[in-house]
């Protein structure tokens, strides 16, 4: 509340903390032009913390030792996830700086960011005083601001609709980068040359004297995904499920009737598409008046039904089904050779070809390719702490002030490892 500070501006360092705080703050009215994390790497924080530690010139003593350090941290990465997706969604001035990085070059980094932003402010506040167009981009307005005062458009691209009548949806874009303001509405363009056509000469492009109008909702095109496609059942797809846009582009010739993808479809009026690609996809939602009504000739290719690889002989099978995969999994032990603590070496290997094979397997969901990658990322770690022990647990004996930083961290991770191989693998 302080005059100075919101005419100078001001640093809130270590804060928000939490999503809370964070929605706390939008409820003040406090939106920060800028929100920066300074990412390390959990062993870089433990040596930092442990090199503090050691320092004789602190103040007063603090709890701080490996196990509290790495507590603070899981419970700060927990927070921090909820607080960088709240301002990701909200207001998109979330930036993730190195924090291995020397402090003048992220001094320097946050320097041009601020001024970026600033510029983007003042002229945003010139345009508009003159009653010109002003892109919006770094004033951190929330999607709901967005939302209640779009133009006549909506998120389609007027540019698009003007220049080459075509629709283009920019909904699709979490980002409003290229979102322009004028006569209190807003207008969201599908890339940087056509924002600047738009802030040039806006009036072309909105009503009353846009050469194009956007048609009425029931006849804009949407995406559809697999699960709506097979929700719409019984339903059939047009065209006997042939790409629209591959037959159209190879000017209706025989050899052109390709079958679409049902993870390609779309809806017009009423009607379901599916398409080769994704490129094809788009195509048709750009124009899709220019592919939507065809007729297929009398004569069709025939419906090619797959082979079932479990129809296959086992060798088949493996070749088709497995083989790559577990080539790449027997590759990757072969290469590291882990040796997980207090497994043996062959169990060590089996725990690793599992880990990797449900990391990597295409068929999983993203989520849990996700969860696995982190596991084997995991157990990786675990299985380095018995050649880093084994070099560093050589000669004599060393007072603590003498080992390496992180030698009491590594050397009680590997004695929680101790126990049932279950708890284990699941640190």
């Amino acid at each position: 509340m302080s005059p100075v500070c919101s005419t100078k501006g001001y640093v809130l360092d270590g804060f928000p903390n939490t999503l809370k705080q964070a929605e706390l703050m939008g409820s003040h009215g406090i939106i920060p032009m800028l929100v920066v994390e300074l990412q390390l790497e959990t062993v870089e924080m433990l040596k930092r913390g442990q090199a503090d530690k050691m320092n004789p010139n602190k103040p007063h003593l603090t709890h701080d030792s490996s196990e509290i350090l790495q507590i603070a941290n899981n419970c700060y990465e927990e927070e921090a996830t909820h607080v960088r997706r709240h301002f990701q969604k909200q207001h998109h001035n979330w930036i993730l700086l190195d924090g291995l990085k020397s402090k003048w070059w992220i001094w320097d980094r946050i320097l041009k960011e601020v001024s970026r932003s600033m510029k983007c402010r003042n002229t945003y506040l010139e345009r508009t005083q003159r009653g010109q167009a002003a892109c919006v981009h770094r004033l951190c307005f929330t999607p709901t601001q967005m939302e209640s005062s779009m133009g006549e458009f909506g998120h389609y691209c007027p540019v698009c609709l003007a220049l080459l009548h075509h629709l283009v949806d920019c909904s699709g874009h979490a980002a409003w980068t290229y979102t322009a303001q004028y006569r209190q509405h807003y207008y969201r363009m599908c890339n940087e040359d056509h924002l600047g056509k738009f802030l040039s000469c806006p009036e072309g492009f909105v009503s009353p004297h846009c050469p194009h109008t956007l048609p009425a909702a029931h006849l804009l095109p949407r995406r559809l995904t697999e699960i709506q496609v097979r929700d719409r059942f019984p339903q059939q797809v047009e065209l006997k499920g042939f790409c629209p846009v591959t037959y159209k582009d190879g000017k209706q010739r025989y050899e052109f009737l390709v079958r679409g993808k049902i993870e390609f479809a779309a809806e017009y009026r009423n009607r379901i598409y599916v398409f080769e690609t994704s490129h094809k996809q788009d195509q048709f939602l750009r124009m899709p008046e220019a592919y939507w009504d065809q007729q297929l000739p009398t004569k069709v290719p025939p419906l090619l039904d797959p082979v079932p690889l479990t129809s296959l002989p086992t060798l088949g099978y493996l070749e088709q089904g497995v083989s790559v995969a577990v080539i790449k999994a027997l590759t990757a032990v072969g290469r590291l050779k882990p040796k997980f603590p207090f497994l043996s070496a062959q169990t060590s290997a089996v725990v690793y070809v599992a880990f990797y094979l449900k990391a990597f397997n295409p068929k999983n969901p993203q989520h849990t390719r996700e969860m696995y990658k982190r596991k084997l990322a995991l157990f990786e770690e675990n299985c380095a702490l018995i050649p880093y022990l084994g070099s560093v647990m050589v000669g004599k004996y060393k007072p603590p002030s003498e080992r390496p930083l992180d030698y009491d961290f590594k050397m009680h991770r590997f004695l929680a490892l101790a126990g049932p191989p279950a708890a284990g693998l699941d640190r």
